[in-house]
């Protein structure tokens, strides 16, 4: 079965750097876009990031564009979110998913495998 397992969450200061992880199994990873989501408290899900099976093709939700990094290792059946200049706002558990695959990368309710998050704080 489809498994996901984030780590690399933390405390940092803001404009601190972080790099999350993602290691998948239970599916050929190449095959699928994979995403990055994020819930901060007292909000709902928040679609962060997405990349294609190849890891060539990339795309941002404007609030992250440009601080975060979205790659993938597909011979290390891993998925990274690099995030540099961090925001308090930044501040969330930090999801792994799995896009359908015949859905759409940026909507969350066409994703059929989560992991079960890393706590990102920033904070001074």
């Amino acid at each position: 079965q489809v498994q996901l397992v984030e780590s690399g969450g933390g405390l940092v200061q803001p404009g601190g750097s972080l790099r999350v992880s993602c290691v998948a199994s239970g599916f050929t990873v190449s095959h699928y876009y994979m995403s990055w989501v994020r819930e901060a408290p007292g909000k709902g899900l928040e679609w962060v990031s997405s990349i294609n099976g190849r890891g060539d093709r990339r795309h941002y939700d404007h609030t992250v564009e440009g601080r975060f990094t979205i790659s993938r290792d597909n011979a290390k059946n891993t998925l990274y979110l690099q995030m540099d200049s961090l925001k308090p706002e930044d501040t969330a558990l930090y999801y792994c998913a799995r896009v359908r695959i015949d859905g759409s990368y940026y909507r969350t309710n066409e994703y059929d495998g989560w992991g079960q998050g890393t706590q990102v704080t920033v904070s001074s």
